[in-house]
């Protein structure tokens, strides 16, 4: 995309600039991918790989209005919802509650899988607790639970949040019984057992 935008030369050299930003965020060097990153979408701010690798520096180094800034032109520019959980957050961050009700729907209609609306629902429900609102945020996370086989990571993830939110509620019992379970069949799962141990 880079060659057809900006020709194949200086469309090359931007590509293998475009992948050193890449690794320089894989290796947590945010400040050195955003500086990578800057002038690429100057010169290209219509290629969403570009955008998108920006707006998760930004994320990355707690920078919520600018990432939400060029996530923002990712969704404008795919039309696809793979980063509104992380675009909710930013939202979230600033508490712009009403923006992170829109993406969780947009992104529950779109249903692209799994993982991705587990994250979308674990922002979401984040959001409902940030605002007092516990039941709620509990009864987000509730919905269409059941306790896996195979438990994967996103998995665990919720199920993490929804025993936090069961503590911070005061349903010790059934925080205890979630934590358990985290426990069993994931040992060193967060803090897991640390959270256990203080509701034995």
């Amino acid at each position: 995309m880079l060659r057809h935008v900006l020709g194949d030369g200086p469309g090359g050299r931007a590509a293998a600039r475009l992948r050193e930003a890449a690794r320089a965020f894989e290796d947590e060097r945010f400040g050195e991918a955003r500086r990578i990153l800057n002038p690429l979408v100057e010169r290209a701010p219509h290629v969403a790989e570009v955008v998108e690798l920006l707006g998760l520096t930004h994320y990355r180094m707690g920078h919520w209005r600018a990432a939400a800034h060029r996530l923002e032109d990712f969704r404008r520019i795919t039309g696809g919802t793979e980063q509104h959980p992380v675009l909710a957050d930013c939202y979230r961050a600033q508490g712009r509650w009403s923006d992170v009700d829109e993406l969780w729907s947009e992104l529950r209609a779109s249903s692209p899988g799994a993982s991705l609306v587990t994250e979308g629902r674990l922002v979401t429900a984040g959001a409902l607790a940030d605002r007092g609102r516990l039941a709620d945020a509990i009864q987000l996370l509730e919905r269409g639970w059941s306790v896996p086989r195979r438990p994967r990571d996103h998995h665990l993830r919720r199920a993490y949040a929804l025993a936090d939110l069961y503590e911070r509620s005061g349903a010790v019992p059934r925080a205890r019984q979630l934590f358990g379970w985290l426990d069993r069949n994931a040992p060193g799962f967060a803090d897991t057992t640390d959270r256990l141990r203080a509701l034995l």
